[in-house]
C-alpha cells in the first residue's frame, strides 16, 4: 500500500479515556450547532481512505449516508479506517474510530456504545444518522467478535 497509512491510531491510551475527552470536548460548545462543526472538523481529519475500498465489500449497511470502513489486525489490537460520503456521518465515524481503533477486541466489547446516548450525541442526530451510528457501532464490535472468536 502506498501513502499514509489509512488507519486510525488512538490518541488516548483506552477506549473510556477517548470518551471522556470526547464529553469534554463536546461540552465546551453551548449549542449542537457548534457541536456538529466539530463533529464535521473531526472528519476533515480523518486519515486518507483509499479510493480502491469505497466499494460494496467495505459498505456499512444499515446508514442512509455511505459508510465504508476496513479494519486490520496488528499485534492483537485492531485498526479501523473509515470515511462516508456526508460530512457530518464521517465526522461520527471519527469519533467512534477514536474510541475503536487501535483497540484489542476485548476492549472493543467491554466498550458498550451506549457513550453515543450519554455524549447526547443519538438524540442530537436525526433518526437515520442515529441509525446509522448504531450501525456502524455494531460493525466494529461484530469484527472485534469476530477476531477473539479466531484468536480463541
Amino acid at each position: 500500500m502506498t501513502g499514509a497509512d489509512p488507519f486510525v491510531v488512538p490518541e488516548e491510551e483506552t477506549a473510556a479515556d477517548a470518551v471522556s475527552a470526547i464529553g469534554d470536548e463536546l461540552g465546551i460548545f453551548d449549542e449542537w450547532m457548534e457541536r456538529y462543526g466539530y463533529i464535521i472538523e473531526l472528519g476533515r481529519k480523518l486519515p486518507s481512505f483509499p479510493e480502491d475500498w469505497a466499494d460494496d465489500a467495505h459498505r456499512v449497511p444499515g446508514c442512509q449516508s455511505r459508510v465504508w470502513m476496513e479494519a486490520v489486525n496488528r499485534e492483537g489490537r485492531l485498526f479501523f479506517a473509515g470515511i462516508s460520503d456526508a460530512a457530518i456521518v464521517s465526522g461520527l465515524v471519527a469519533l467512534l474510530l477514536r474510541v475503536y481503533s487501535g483497540r484489542t477486541p476485548g476492549e472493543i466489547l467491554a466498550t458498550d456504545p451506549i457513550f453515543l446516548k450519554e455524549l447526547g450525541l443519538i438524540e442530537a442526530l436525526s433518526t437515520n444518522r442515529g441509525n446509522g451510528i448504531a450501525a456502524m457501532a455494531r460493525a466494529i464490535r461484530a469484527r472485534a467478535a469476530a477476531e477473539q472468536t479466531e484468536a480463541a
